[in-house]
């Protein structure tokens, strides 16, 4: 995974970032949901990781208040995992967060995605919450981590 790259991209390669997310999440999400979520949003980021000309991983984040930006998807390929990409992802986007002004960056993890869980906390998260998913009828973990120090 040495010859991984990660990208900001624009909304032109949308298909690609929902081809990825419907290859590692259910259910599965149609261009036009997603794209319906981000219309409107300020700070909008995708990145796009590749594995030279293959799509990988990607994440896809918004700002959720003025001084917090959120990290909405993110994802690895399976057999891209246990490779640091995601973490890769992360540090790619905290530091596009904090060169933007924003003070803490935010994500979301449901209880059951041990992995993610403790890659959040292995980056520097703090949890600050739980709230419940209705339509997944499942706790989402809330973690925040300040960008300034």
């Amino acid at each position: 995974m040495d010859d991984v790259t990660i990208v900001e991209v624009g909304p032109e390669e949308m298909p690609v970032l929902v081809g990825l997310f419907n290859q590692i999440f259910r259910p599965q999400r149609t261009l036009e949901a997603i794209e319906r979520r981000l219309a409107g949003r300020q700070s909008v980021l995708r990145l796009l990781a590749k594995d030279g000309d293959t799509p990988v991983g990607f994440f896809l984040g918004l700002e959720h208040k003025p001084d917090t930006f959120f990290a909405w998807f993110y994802g690895v390929q399976p057999d891209c995992r246990r490779a640091g990409l995601g973490s890769r992802l992360m540090d790619a986007a905290d530091a596009w967060a904090k060169d933007k002004g924003y003070q803490t960056i935010r994500i979301e993890c449901y209880n059951t995605q041990r992995p993610m869980l403790h890659l959040a906390i292995e980056l520097g998260y703090d949890i600050v919450g739980i709230r419940w998913d209705p339509s997944r009828t499942a706790n989402l973990v809330i973690f925040e981590k300040k960008l300034n120090g």
